[in-house]
């Protein structure tokens, strides 16, 4: 890929994270791609793929390994992000590409790894044979043992900066910069945006539960409302008790607070125990007591 114009130019190392990322980018690629497979076969009877998953897996894995690695030196998380393999055991700093030997190896290691384990997993599991049993010891022996080596290469790798895989350090490769990169001019306006908004969405996630939108509603409605405005009819009707304070229809099983005015029963009782500081939306008076009304009316104020 950069082979002619590569070896005049040095190499540049690349940062952990940018590894690290390149990993991450390809762990995600290799998920989208069995999940859009699997998805053609949903028309299919259930467990079509159960029996030979492990050899489909290894043959997506190959044809990647095959348009990725074998042809551009890189995986497709590197490649997105401007890294290359290099062929760390040759002895000059410029660049060389990987050798067909070991494009090879890392095929083998990392599918056909990744084959084995799955495969013998299957075939070991049913099985209670001694022999059997004693061979996959050995083998989960094995794989507790490479997997320990990965974590000694991991802490390795957060102090020295290379070879983030063990893969990559059996083999020899190292990732690096394809071309030299530019010192990048990072606007922080967008970031302080997101950050204002951000800090403005936590204060009202925090702030709109301590606030009682009933008592608000039912305050801004008395100042609309105010009870010196209303007529001499519904002054007369309210001191009757014909009208529920709150929403305005005959009172059903009156009761009062301690004021002039009169609620239904279940319409206080709800308010009430929603907001215990509840105060009568009309002349603000607190309840202290919920008292049904007794009161005497005429057949002649009924009709009226």
């Amino acid at each position: 890929m950069a082979s002619s114009s590569g070896n005049e130019k040095s190499v540049n190392p690349v940062l952990r994270i940018s590894q690290l990322d390149a990993l991450e980018l390809n762990k995600a690629l290799e998920q989208l791609v069995w999940s859009q497979f699997t998805s053609c076969f949903h028309g299919f009877k259930p467990g079509v793929l159960a029996h030979f998953e492990p050899e489909v897996k290894a043959f997506l894995w190959l044809v990647l390994w095959r348009f990725t690695v074998y042809s551009k030196n890189a995986t497709v998380g590197q490649a997105m992000l401007n890294i290359q393999y290099k062929n760390d055991l040759s002895q000059t700093e410029k660049y060389q590409s990987l050798s067909k030997q070991q494009k090879l190896w890392y095929l083998i290691f990392t599918v056909g790894g990744r084959w084995l384990e799955e495969r013998c997993y299957d075939l070991f599991s049913n099985r209670q044979l001694p022999s059997f049993c004693k061979i996959k010891g050995y083998i989960n022996f094995g794989a507790g043992l490479l997997k320990l080596c990965g974590l000694l290469n991991f802490l390795i790798f957060l102090q020295k900066g290379t070879f983030a895989t063990l893969t990559e350090r059996i083999l020899g490769i190292r990732s690096v910069f394809c071309k030299p990169q530019s010192v990048r001019q990072v606007g922080f306006e967008y970031m302080n945006r997101e950050l204002l908004w951000h800090g403005f969405a936590e204060f009202l996630i925090y702030l709109l539960p301590l606030i009682n939108l009933q008592k608000l509603k039912l305050t801004i409605s008395s100042w609309c409302l105010p009870v010196a405005g209303l007529s001499n009819s519904e002054n007369t009707l309210a001191a009757h008790c014909k009208e529920c304070s709150l929403c305005g229809e005959w009172p059903t099983m009156p009761h009062t607070v301690g004021c002039s005015h009169v609620f239904c029963y279940y319409c206080i009782k709800s308010n009430y125990l929603f907001d215990m500081y509840f105060t009568c939306p009309k002349c603000g008076s607190e309840v202290h007591s919920l008292q049904p009304l007794k009161y005497k009316m005429e057949m002649t104020e009924l009709r009226a």
